[in-house]
C-alpha cells in the first residue's frame, strides 16, 4: 500500500495545533522534527501519513483549510510554510522505523522491544514487543514514555482501563502485562486499530485487551477504573465530555500529549469539568496528566 507523507514547517508551540489539523482529517498521528532536520532554526518540521486512495486529495484540501483557519489567530504563521507531500511505500515505512527503533528501558521495569530484534529479558522485566507498521507508539516519544512510567506507578492488579486513540496498541498491552483484569483499546483509524490488534496477539495478551475502533469513547461500554489518552490537547478536552459515563468511580484520567503551552488549557477544562490535577510528568516540553474528579 502506498502512503502520503505529508509535511509542514511550524514553530515549536504550533505543533499541537498543526497536529489536530491532521488529526481531523483522520491521520493516525503525527511525527515531529527537531530544527536539526528541515526545518529552520525554532520551527520544526510536522509530518503526518495518510493513504493514498481516493480521499487523499479531499484530506489534504480540508488540512490546508484547517490551517488558513489557524493562520487568522494573532502569532500563529504555520501557514507562511507550503504543504509538502510525498508517497511512500509500506516497506519505505517499516526501514525508516527500523533505521532508529532500537530496544529500549522505559521506567523501571518495562523494556520496548522491536520485533525484528532479540533481547533477553532480566529478572522483573516487563517486555513489550512491539512492530508500529502504519501506526504510531513505539514508546520512545516522551509523551508515550510519561504514560509508561505512570502505569507502572498506576496499574497495581485487576484493574479495567480503556486506552482511547491506542495507536500501535503500546499503552494498552503494557497495562495488561502490568496485571490489568481488562483492556480496551480503540482508535479513531481502522489502520491503527489493525496493527494494535496485531501487537496484542505478538504480546499473548488478547485475552486481556479487546482492540477495535472509535471516537474517543463513543464505542467503549462500561466504565474504567483507568482511561489513558495520549493524543493531543484539543481532543483531550473533548474527552472530558465523555468521562462522565465512562470513569468509574474512584477511577482516574491519565492523559498525555499535551505540549506544555497548552497544559493551562488542559487545566482549565479539567476544572471546569470537576476533575482536579492529582499528579504531573513534564519531559521534554511535553506534560502528562494524572486527574481525578474533585469530589473523590
Amino acid at each position: 500500500m502506498k502512503w502520503a507523507e505529508v509535511s509542514i514547517q511550524a514553530a515549536e508551540a504550533e505543533t499541537d495545533l498543526v497536529a489536530s489539523c491532521f488529526y481531523d482529517v483522520g491521520a493516525t498521528g503525527v511525527v515531529i522534527e527537531d530544527s536539526e532536520s528541515e526545518a529552520p532554526a525554532g520551527r520544526v518540521v510536522v509530518k503526518a501519513y495518510l493513504p493514498v486512495d481516493d480521499e487523499l486529495d479531499g484530506r489534504i484540501a480540508d488540512f490546508r483549510a484547517g490551517i488558513e483557519r489557524l493562520a487568522e489567530m494573532d502569532g500563529f504563521d504555520a501557514a507562511a510554510c507550503p504543504i509538502a507531500k510525498r508517497l511512500v511505500q509500506d516497506s519505505d515505512w517499516e526501514n525508516n522505523w527500523k533505521a532508529y527503533f532500537h530496544t529500549q528501558r522505559v521506567g523501571q521495569h518495562i523494556v520496548i522491544q522491536p520485533s525484528w530484534e532479540e533481547y533477553t529479558p532480566l529478572a522483573g522485566d516487563v517486555v513489550l514487543k512491539l512492530d508500529p507498521e502504519s501506526a504510531f507508539g513505539t514508546g520512545t516519544h516522551p509523551t508515550t514514555a510519561m504514560c509508561l512510567r505512570a502505569l507502572e506507578q498506576m496499574v497495581r492488579g485487576g484493574e479495567t482501563v480503556f486506552d482511547v486513540g491506542t495507536g500501535s496498541g503500546v499503552l494498552a498491552i503494557a497495562a495488561a502485562k502490568l496485571g490489568a483484569k481488562t483492556v480496551v483499546a480503540k482508535d479513531y483509524a481502522r489502520a491503527s486499530a489493525e496493527v494494535a490488534a496485531k501487537n496484542v496477539a505478538e504480546n499473548g495478551v488478547q485475552d486481556v485487551v479487546t482492540t477495535g475502533v472509535s471516537d474517543l469513547l463513543t464505542a467503549f461500554d462500561g466504565q474504567a477504573d483507568l482511561v489513558v489518552a495520549n493524543i493531543i490537547a484539543d481532543i483531550i478536552i473533548r474527552l472530558f465530555d465523555e468521562l462522565d459515563a465512562h470513569l468509574a468511580k474512584g477511577g482516574r484520567l491519565l492523559a498525555s500529549g499535551i505540549i506544555d503551552e497548552r497544559a493551562a488549557d488542559v487545566t482549565e477544562a479539567a476544572v471546569a469539568h470537576g476533575f482536579v490535577i492529582e499528579d504531573m510528568y513534564t519531559d521534554a516540553g511535553w506534560a502528562a496528566m494524572v486527574l481525578k474528579r474533585a469530589s473523590e
